[in-house]
């Protein structure tokens, strides 16, 4: 086992669009394992929009990455050493707290009666553990489930569609008698939507008028609207508001070249008065291990009854890391975003 560990560290907190050298990469010793903890070698590593938050100076639902701190987020990892009696040499696990690195030391224990995440390989390839059967897919099945509640005949629509959360969602409400509607930003997005079930979509950059076109879409409104953006999409939404419509606020990626700025954008009272629309935030942490099965095995089901289908943009080295991250912020990715450090053991 190398005795080397590579990071990649936080170098400044970005002001606008972050870039690649506000990263750099290290390297340091192997991580030491206390009791309770394994040490792990990651083969997948996660790259999320709530990435951005965490790289603000500026307040947030969560701690941030401090200056010449590991970068945080999630990983698919091989246990290369344990001093926990059942987790054994080889098994492979998911943890959202692994950190842009190669080892990690994680603790078994996780608090409030959640272990660490060991992958079941049955349900799926590893990597859809930080997919459509990780926080993407959960996000996307609790999201509607508990705020979205989309029933037959509503108008669901979902900004970035084509992504890890999206795609899910948008497959999530056909199969509940929905009619979808993606918002992306290519026609070649918006295609990949089409064949997942979504029944009208919207390409935003290459529309004049935001606005008349959400009309246009959904002359009836919005019934549900999944927004994983903010910024225009959100208004032209708000502005279409069906009555008793259903907001579920789950990101701000559109925003992430702005994200130290005031939020300071248009107000939507008269709007949610009129509609008597319902608006909540999202965050997948608040749900505790009984939902996230759940969420999880009826996930896998859908997917092997075909009924789910999903697509991942796997880059290949871990120095791809931080152009990675800069290509989702701005919508180069494809599908579920993700870094492969190593070969696979399980392929």
């Amino acid at each position: 086992m190398s005795e080397i560990n590579r990071q990649w560290v936080l170098t400044s907190h970005p002001t606008g669009m972050p870039s690649v050298e506000n990263f750099k990469m290290v390297e340091g010793e192997m991580p030491a394992i206390g009791e309770g903890q394994v040490l792990a070698r990651s083969i997948y590593l996660s790259l999320d929009p709530y990435m951005r938050g965490r790289i603000s100076a500026a307040a947030n639902y969560a701690a941030g990455v401090g200056i010449d701190d590991c970068m945080h987020g999630g990983a698919v990892a091989e246990i290369v050493a344990s001093n926990h009696p059942d987790y054994q040499v080889g098994d492979i696990v998911e943890n959202i707290n692994f950190g842009w690195q190669d080892y990690a030391a994680l603790n078994v224990d996780l608090g409030n009666g959640k272990k660490l995440h060991k992958v079941d390989k049955s349900l799926g390839p590893i990597h859809s553990a930080i997919g459509y059967l990780g926080m993407p897919g959960l996000t996307a099945y609790l999201a509607l489930r508990d705020i979205g509640q989309p029933k037959t005949g509503d108008t669901v629509v979902i900004s970035a569609a084509s992504g890890a959360v999206g795609q899910i969602a948008g497959q999530i409400a056909k199969i509940k008698g929905a009619r979808p509607v993606a918002v992306a930003s290519s026609q070649d997005k918006l295609d990949y939507c089409a064949s997942l079930g979504y029944e009208a979509g919207i390409n935003y950059r290459d529309t004049a008028d935001l606005d008349a076109a959400m009309k246009e879409t959904c002359p009836d409104g919005v019934d549900v609207f999944f927004d994983n953006t903010a910024g225009p999409i959100h208004d032209a939404v708000m502005k279409n508001l069906a009555p008793f419509s259903r907001i579920i606020i789950c990101g701000t990626i559109s925003l992430a070249g702005k994200f130290e700025e005031p939020d300071m954008g248009q107000r939507f009272m008269r709007q949610v008065l009129v509609a008597r629309a319902k608006m909540q935030g999202f965050l997948i942490f608040d749900y505790g291990e009984e939902d996230i099965i759940e969420a999880r095995q009826q996930l896998a089901s859908w997917a092997k009854e075909g009924k789910l289908q999903h697509k991942e943009d796997i880059k290949q080295g871990f120095e791809k890391m931080p152009e990675s991250f800069i290509d989702m912020l701005t919508s180069k990715n494809f599908g579920k975003l993700m870094v492969q450090t190593r070969d696979d053991p399980t392929v």
